[in-house]
């Protein structure tokens, strides 16, 4: 049984995280959502984070619109993620689970492209 837990990120702007925990088997597929509603006009840029135990979140990937973005090599194969700025969304889909994907999920917005500073964040 695979566990992704979600948590809310406190940001300038909303970031809306389900918060909870998704379950899935094994093999499987499991996609976590994330919201976002910004007072901003500039282009908005989206990132997932991965969290295992009490280790530093680690870059996932990062999306400006539609599937376009970067994605860690790591998590090239099984992770991926559209933003619809239509909608406000840009859930994350993660393939093939395995155990080693049990961990908490971040979402966290930004209005620049260069990956966000963790220590700055507010969990």
């Amino acid at each position: 049984e695979i566990t992704a837990s979600l948590y809310l990120l406190a940001q300038k702007d909303n970031v809306l995280q389900a918060k909870g925990e998704e379950t899935a088997a094994a093999g499987g597929t499991v996609t976590l959502g994330c919201l976002y509603n910004v007072s901003i006009t500039t282009t908005i840029y989206l990132f997932w984070y991965k969290q295992d135990g009490n280790n530093s979140p680690k870059f996932i990937l990062s999306r400006v619109s539609g599937d376009q973005g970067n994605t860690a090599d790591e998590f090239k194969e099984r992770f991926s993620s559209t933003l619809d700025s239509s909608i406000r969304s840009a859930p994350l889909k993660i393939q093939k689970l395995q155990l080693s994907d049990s961990a908490v999920y971040y979402c966290a917005l930004s209005e620049t492209e260069t990956e966000l500073l963790w220590k700055h964040k507010t969990v």
